[in-house]
């Protein structure tokens, strides 16, 4: 990996250099709300723009008043090292890992050397520490090079970290929160052959030995990302079917444990490098110690991970979007007919403009959802409406990019045909399209009542 990325180390020390200069001088410190004297600066290839001279804002109403695209120091800090080891080290293996339907070691080291993979694991644990608008700018700058990458950050990060943080005991946390932070990729087991959308009609059962001392856990799981690289699963799994969705507990599983077999992966349309793979359980063997959370409450701790995980999806959706613009207008602003520019031309302008307007909504949506989250408002129907909305949008931003391109937007000769396959199951995963619209209006009902 080049030398002249940001380390994690780098990245810990500058958080805590800037830290200290802002107590220093006065400013606030709050890392989820804080804005920094130069809170309207470069803002390069973003579609959160502001035309106002730096010397006329101002600083201090906007500490007070931080838009929610506006990011603190760190926040930034963070999203520029993931946009320059994205660049850098990521996207010449890009097309060789779509290729090869694998993500080459080298990259999942790089994530965990950069501190990618524990943006919020306290640093007691070895992690960076960051917030959860830091984990998102990371999977959206990461989508904006390679999705299939993005998604195994995203899991790891909202759903299985977050989920240790939450529910886990102080012995599952030592045990497990440094590995996740530093070498170990996890995975997410949830899904089975007869429950997608329906998760809680899932069959994977653990029944707990005599003593209670360890559970066997019995069954096979579907569609579970980033399995052939995880060293250890998140698995949901009922302990006592009697009690129906009440009895679905989760465990974290060594993915050495005896009887754990992960099948060869999907031939899928997108996300290629990506792993997603059958996990049968056979007679696995958990220890009780390896409970997360309370037995029976599995449920709960699913239902209320996803909710974060949509807005993570959302990113990584809005990433793509941007990474079709990245290819687009570029071969826009080159290429001429009839002796005028294509980005020129009046029909191309409505065109492009719609769509950076629209990724622009869903940005705000994101990051006001990250916001809600952060500050401890309720965010379910939010995350939901942002799942949907930047998913609409990264599909329809995939598509008129290739159109924009022309034939050499149908080749593989650039990557906006990889955007537009990689795309496709942001309208699936994490709850379908479908389901975030029920419980939008769920929500809505809900308020007026």
């Amino acid at each position: 990996m080049a030398t002249n990325n940001f380390s994690r180390i780098a990245i810990r020390r500058l958080v805590a250099s800037r830290a200290s200069s802002r107590i220093a001088s006065g400013r606030l410190t709050n890392n989820s709300t804080t804005a920094n004297s130069t809170i309207v600066s470069n803002t390069s290839r973003s579609f959160s723009t502001s035309f106002l001279h730096d010397d006329a804002v101002d600083h201090e109403e906007l500490n007070r008043r931080m838009p929610v695209t506006k990011f603190t120091e760190d926040e930034e800090m963070v999203r520029d090292a993931a946009r320059m080891w994205a660049n850098q080290e990521l996207k010449p293996l890009v097309r060789e890992m779509d290729n090869e339907c694998k993500t080459r070691p080298e990259v999942i080291q790089g994530l965990f050397d950069h501190g990618f993979m524990g943006m919020e694991i306290p640093e007691e644990y070895g992690g960076s520490g960051m917030n959860f608008t830091s984990a998102c700018l990371v999977v959206e700058e990461l989508s904006r090079v390679d999705p299939s990458v993005s998604i195994l950050v995203d899991i790891h990060n909202t759903l299985t970290n977050n989920a240790v943080r939450f529910w886990g005991s102080d012995q599952l946390k030592e045990k497990w929160l440094p590995r996740l932070a530093a070498d170990c990729v996890s995975s997410f087991a949830l899904s089975e052959a007869g429950s997608g959308t329906d998760a809680f009609a899932l069959k994977t059962s653990a029944k707990s030995s005599d003593d209670g001392s360890y559970f066997t856990l019995n069954g096979e799981k579907l569609w579970i990302s980033s399995s052939k690289e995880a060293g250890v699963f998140l698995v949901f799994a009922n302990a006592n079917p009697s009690l129906k969705h009440r009895g679905i507990t989760a465990f974290m599983v060594d993915a050495n444990t005896e009887g754990v077999h992960v099948g060869n992966p999907e031939k899928k349309l997108g996300l290629r490098a990506s792993s997603t793979c059958p996990v049968v359980f056979d007679d696995v063997k958990v220890d009780a110690v390896d409970v997360l959370g309370e037995v029976g409450l599995g449920y709960k701790y699913c239902i209320n991970i996803l909710n974060e995980g949509r807005i993570g999806i959302a990113s990584q959706q809005i990433g793509i979007a941007k990474g079709c613009f990245d290819v687009a207008m570029p071969y826009l602003n080159e290429r001429t007919q009839f002796g005028t520019k294509l980005a020129d031309f009046q029909g191309m302008e409505h065109q492009y403009a719609q769509i950076a307007t629209e990724i622009h909504a869903a940005e705000v949506m994101v990051y006001n959802a990250c916001r809600m989250k952060e500050n401890g408002i309720p965010f379910v129907k939010e995350a939901s409406m942002v799942k949907l909305f930047a998913s609409q949008v990264a599909e329809k931003a995939a598509s008129k990019s290739i159109e924009w391109l022309g034939g050499v937007g149908f080749t593989q000769d650039l990557l906006a045909e990889k955007f537009f396959r990689d795309c496709k199951v942001g309208s699936i995963y994490e709850g379908t399209s479908n389901i975030q619209l029920q419980t939008i209006a769920k929500r809505i009902k809900d308020e007026y009542q």
